[in-house]
Order: structure tokens, then C-alpha cells, then sequence
């Protein structure tokens, strides 16, 4: 896989929130291809983050795609919100879905991207049902709920049997990596086969600040070429 394509989307859960626009704006500057926005609704995962007005106003100052991940009970009720504000695309969960085929499609009948998160206890197996009508699969390298995590190494093998899975399925999808990525972990998630990775503390909280984070993040993934 073409180093050149892998692609980085900023987590705003680890964004300072009293200056959240001035550091999107400055991740969009410095080369990040999508915003990632984790929703979490204290159900289904052990917290609760942010709902459609924060998607509204990073509307207002980004170009850039925003990627809605719905760590919530019962997307689908959601979604109609979440278009009126200004997602571009859904991520949802396979674990805890009634009716995974129905929601994948409310998605595209909205005419949004959608894409299909598992988390690290849950077999890539899962995927071969419903992986052609995905945009994307998003492979959790920490359990969710909570930012700041540090990544689970034993994905890496679910990371490359998701990538042969979609070689052989649907070589379109994309492959995502959520959950302590930097710049040693970025290095293994793509040599494994992500094509796309969600950082948040790594680049949010970068102690040089966004800039240097992302510049960080992206000379380990131009590494990996070597």
C-alpha cells in the first residue's frame, strides 16, 4: 500500500475545547484529511462527550470532512441531527446493533459514508457480511469510552486479517485504526494495513502543540515506506 494515501483524522475528544475551532482550523492547515468526531452517550460506552452542536460549529469552520463515530445506543435515531449539522460521515458499532444491515443503509439513503467499527474483543469474521456496503471499517485499538488510552498490541494480527478480508472482499474500503495512536504505534497500525488512523492526544495534545504533532505523526507514517 502507497504510504502517500494513508490518511490522518484529528479526534476533537482530546481537543482543547475553549480553543476547539482555532486547533481545527490549524489541523486542517497542517495537512489532516478529516475530522473525527466521538460521540458517546454514557450508555453504551462509560462516558459522555459531545452531540450535533459541536458538529454544527466545526461546520462553520473547516472544509474538511467530518466523521461522525456513534458510540451511542440507537444511532439510528440520531442521524437526521447529525446531516442537519453537518456530518459527512457515521461510524457505528457492530457490538450491540439490532439491526446492523437496516442502520448500514439508513446511513447510505441519506447519502452519507458510513462505516463499521469493532471492537478489540470482536472477531474480524464479523465483517464478511456486510464489509461490500461499507465505506469503511474502523478497527478499535483501545476499548472505547475514554481518550488517552494506550494502544492494544494484540490488534495488530486483527488489523491484517481485516486487510485481507477487504483484498478479497471489497479492495475499496477503507481500513481505520481508533485508540492510542502516535508516532511508534502509527508506524506498526500501517504496516499491518490501516490506511486511515484517528489520533487525538497525540496530536491534540502534543506538548509542541498541533503542528509538531501532526508533523510528528506523519514523518513515522512516511517511515514506514522505508
Amino acid at each position: 500500500m502507497p504510504q502517500d494515501a494513508v490518511k490522518i483524522a484529528p479526534s476533537i475528544l482530546a481537543a482543547n475545547f475553549a480553543r476547539l475551532g482555532e486547533q481545527v482550523a490549524e489541523a486542517e492547515r497542517c495537512g489532516a484529511d478529516r475530522i473525527h468526531v466521538d460521540v458517546m452517550d454514557g450508555h453504551f460506552v462509560p462516558n459522555i462527550s459531545m452531540g450535533a452542536p459541536v458538529v454544527k460549529s466545526l461546520r462553520q469552520v473547516t472544509r474538511l470532512p467530518l466523521e461522525t463515530h456513534l458510540m451511542i445506543s440507537d444511532p439510528d435515531f440520531f442521524f437526521d441531527e447529525f446531516v442537519e449539522a453537518g456530518s459527512d460521515s457515521f461510524i457505528v458499532h457492530w457490538e450491540g446493533n439490532n439491526n446492523l444491515h437496516r442502520t448500514i443503509h439508513r446511513v447510505k439513503d441519506l447519502g452519507k459514508r458510513v462505516g463499521l467499527a469493532i471492537n478489540p474483543a470482536t472477531p474480524a469474521s464479523v465483517l464478511e457480511e456486510v464489509l461490500p456496503d461499507l465505506d469503511l471499517v474502523l478497527v478499535m485499538t483501545v476499548d472505547p469510552g475514554f481518550g488517552h488510552q494506550h494502544f492494544i498490541h494484540s490488534t495488530l494480527a486483527k488489523i491484517r486479517r481485516v486487510r485481507r478480508i477487504i483484498q478479497q472482499v471489497w479492495p475499496e474500503c477503507e481500513l481505520e485504526l481508533d485508540g492510542g495512536i502516535d508516532a511508534t504505534t502509527a508506524s506498526l497500525g500501517v504496516a499491518a494495513g490501516a490506511n486511515v488512523l484517528v489520533a487525538g492526544t497525540s496530536i491534540f495534545g502534543a506538548s509542541e502543540g498541533v503542528a509538531a504533532g501532526m508533523k510528528h505523526l506523519r514523518a513515522a507514517i512516511n517511515q514506514t515506506r522505508n
